[in-house]
């Protein structure tokens, strides 16, 4: 284990990394985002959601389109057939559609239209309670509130293979509920699963719903069990987290030796490794040894930064931000008052996160959203706000944000040809909002203007306003027979006085 680093001076990044004019240009993460190369043995196995008829169409007319490319707004419609985006922007026979009675025609009035978003740090078996009492809830009624969590993901509009898995509080509870959604037998995301999160013995977190091991070898032992049970990826927990009060952020419960050994079985079974990752070594570890995901860094130093800059086509960092500002802001209501939070350091380690995110930012590394929620004070529903972070935090813009909500977790999940744009080809994973993102990316925390949400080319939600009420005389040049035009004529109770 590495000595505690509490002491240390944070680094003082570069002053354009904290104080910076607003940015108007093209997004500067996409390049970044293009340019990830995880080795192709490391790709995930390509899941399916069942139950989208193949003769299914859905065409949205009138609509704003983001497309997650880089390009600005553009009015257009958007065609789907099946499961797919057949086309975006112009739509040959968009009228013909329209009369067909087996096309479902949305009619987008200037909405946004938009691709479903992406978490990169995903708890679906967490229940806003304590954790470690996780362990102990009978798995009959565990597996329930598992899957009311991931409803509430795509309920939020969180749509594409986009929520990869963080750690799950029971082995296979990941698995189970991935493996449903897939089949189409509950509602839910496009998922990668996790299992239970491997720590030290003496660095666990949450010893209720921890997978414990000392040393390389049964290190290696605990990834394979992992691999037989059927997850996509394992997270290994290396450093501290303040709220415990025995074991510091800036702490790391890991030995280069045994890091080596998990990036190594884990990636000779073609599986990625996330990490909790806030001390300086638990960051540098993972650049070292080639962990994928980096959760959190918030106490990288200027060596770690370099390392992570000459290596930023291998990693992913996902901060987790809004659970240092929840703890912060939030956590009173449930007994955590700021001013515990503030005495054991979540003031420090918020602001040291944002001066190195930043940086990370101004420097080119992929940095995506995915809050930890699922505790008490982030709960489930919330997931957009680490959007907004991202823009008043971190100095990304709003369209930055959005990238790296959508193309850019689907780069994290190796399916960044099909997933995460409104492009034709790509699976049809696209929210209707009721606003414009890029001028409030906070409506993107308002369920009520995500209007129409769809997944895999199926109607997840629509709302009542969304239905075309029937046709009047005078309307649509006589295409409807029971009630058709008639020349307008002008009684005496009619005219204007």
């Amino acid at each position: 284990m590495a000595p505690s680093r509490t002491g240390d001076p944070l680094p003082s990044f570069s002053q354009t990394s904290t104080i910076s004019e607003p940015y108007n240009g093209p997004p500067r993460n996409l390049a970044n985002i293009n340019a990830i190369n995880f080795d192709k043995a490391l790709q995930p196995k390509k899941y399916e959601i069942l139950g989208t008829h193949p003769e299914s169409k859905i065409l949205f007319t009138d609509v704003n389109i983001l497309d997650s490319t880089g390009k600005d707004l553009y009015r257009g419609d958007v065609l789907i057939e099946g499961e797919r985006i057949a086309k975006v922007g112009v739509v040959p026979d968009a009228d013909e559609l329209k009369k067909d009675p087996k096309v479902r025609v949305f009619q987008g009035r200037g909405r946004t239209l938009m691709s479903g978003l992406g978490d990169a740090h995903t708890h679906f078996t967490w229940n806003g309670g304590d954790l470690n009492r996780l362990g102990e809830l009978p798995v009959e009624e565990h597996v329930l509130l598992t899957a009311r969590s991931a409803q509430c993901y795509i309920d939020s509009g969180y749509t594409i293979y986009v929520c990869f898995g963080a750690a799950s509080a029971k082995d296979r509870l990941d698995v189970v509920i991935r493996d449903a959604i897939n089949a189409g037998d509950i509602p839910g995301p496009r998922y990668l699963a996790n299992g239970k999160e491997m720590a030290r013995r003496d660095g666990e977190l949450v010893a209720g719903i921890t997978a414990y091991a000392d040393g390389p070898d049964e290190m290696r032992e605990v990834i394979r069990h992992h691999v037989d049970i059927g997850v996509d990826q394992i997270k290994l927990s290396m450093s501290g987290e303040e709220i415990t009060e025995i074991r510091s952020a800036q702490d790391c419960y890991f030995s280069d030796e045994e890091t080596a050994a998990c990036v190594d079985e884990a990636h000779a079974l073609g599986k990625r490794l996330c990490a909790h990752a806030r001390a300086r070594d638990s960051v540098k570890m993972c650049v070292r040894h080639g962990v994928d995901v980096i959760y959190h860094a918030s106490f990288i130093d200027h060596e770690g930064m370099d390392m992570l800059e000459a290596k930023k086509t291998k990693h992913i960092v996902a901060p987790g931000i809004n659970w240092l500002i929840a703890t912060l802001h939030d956590a009173a209501a449930f007994g955590y008052p700021n001013e515990k939070a503030q005495e054991v350091g979540y003031q420090k380690e918020l602001d040291a996160a944002i001066r190195g995110l930043r940086e990370m930012h101004r420097r080119g590394i992929t940095v995506l959203p995915g809050g930890d929620y699922g505790f008490a004070w982030t709960p489930h529903g919330t997931y957009a706000r680490d959007l907004e972070h991202f823009v008043k935090l971190l100095g990304f813009t709003t369209m930055e944000s959005i990238i790296a909500a959508t193309a850019g977790v689907a780069k994290l999940f190796m399916r960044e040809n099909e997933l995460g744009k409104i492009q034709e080809g790509f699976y049809a994973d696209c929210i209707l909002v009721d606003g414009n993102p890029l001028e409030d990316i906070a409506v993107l925390q308002d369920h009520d203007k995500l209007n129409v949400i769809v997944i895999n080319g199926r109607v997840h939600k629509a709302g009542r306003k969304e239905y075309v009420a029937p046709p009047v005389a005078g309307q649509d040049h006589n295409v409807h027979p029971i009630v058709p035009d008639f020349p307008e004529v002008k009684k005496e109770m009619q005219k204007n006085y």
